[in-house]
């Protein structure tokens, strides 16, 4: 059923949130009385690009969504749309895993090169990310799942290729706060999450790329799988239980709780401090 809905959206190529933002577009500059040209001569864009803004075939930025509040006298209600429905719709419209990540009850992780997008600090996302303000703001706005109560934040289990810890992202100063942050957050989520590193070596199941799997509040799975072109979820069977076999090989591997924990410090000291 999850992947059924995944695929209508891929076909489609139109992200529902930003078709909502642009109905909301569309119905403020109606009441205000403009076309869509004389909004755009207002906001120095093109009349084709307020279509396609109103028809959720674009991704406007904040500036834009900040100044047409402005001229159509919304009092801030666009730019609150904006934030609701535009920012997270900095994923691809094929990314549905956050909306899986939000709902899951467990998750177990596994990293490969780089730590994953929940446990990144900005400044570590920002250089993954090329500085995309509004991909690292819609990427960091996915953490706020660990701040919630209710329902509380889901365990997660997260296996730690050694290679991410050694690999350089933006500069020493970003990796050292980086693992630092980590081992920050295992002891501050200690009821929710758990971190565990898996030596580096060369022959095991988890070198073909990241992945994770997320089981609901129903014991329903839904997996994420990395690859060079982009990332799928899935939850057929077959998928599924090759994915547990594998979770449960790495985990194996991998260095207990404690030893990973004092092996990040480790490497945050001894290989990132300049």
């Amino acid at each position: 059923m999850w992947r059924m809905a995944a695929q209508r959206r891929k076909r489609t190529g139109t992200s529902p949130t930003l078709l909502a933002f642009g109905h909301q577009l569309r119905r403020l500059r109606n009441a205000s009385g403009l076309s869509q040209e004389r909004l755009a001569s207002h906001l120095s864009v093109t009349g084709q690009y307020v279509y396609l803004v109103e028809k959720g075939q674009t991704r406007c930025k904040r500036e834009f969504a900040a100044a047409a509040d402005k001229v159509l006298n919304a009092d801030g209600a666009l730019v609150q749309f904006w934030l609701d429905l535009v920012m997270d719709a900095a994923y691809p419209t094929w990314f549905d895993w956050p909306s899986v990540e939000a709902e899951a009850r467990d998750i177990t992780g596994y990293s490969l090169a780089v730590v994953d997008g929940l446990f990144q600090t900005p400044e570590y996302a920002s250089a993954i990310l090329g500085g995309h303000k509004e991909a690292v703001d819609a990427r960091l706005k996915r953490q706020e799942i660990w701040k919630r109560t209710d329902p509380p934040p889901p365990g997660y289990s997260l296996l730690l290729d050694e290679a991410a810890l050694v690999r350089e992202v933006g500069s020493p100063q970003i990796m050292h706060a980086q693992l630092e942050h980590l081992v920050t957050m295992a002891a501050d989520l200690a009821d929710h999450l758990t971190v565990q590193v898996i030596p580096a070596r060369g022959e095991h199941c988890g070198n073909s790329g990241s992945f994770m799997l997320a089981t609901l509040e129903d014991r329903s799975q839904i997996a994420y799988v990395e690859s060079a072109a982009r990332g799928l979820t899935m939850n057929e069977p077959e998928d599924l239980a090759t994915l547990t076999n594998n979770l449960r090989e790495l985990r194996g591997m991998a260095l207990p709780t404690a030893m990973s924990l004092e092996m990040i410090h480790r490497t945050a000291e001894e290989k990132w401090t300049t």
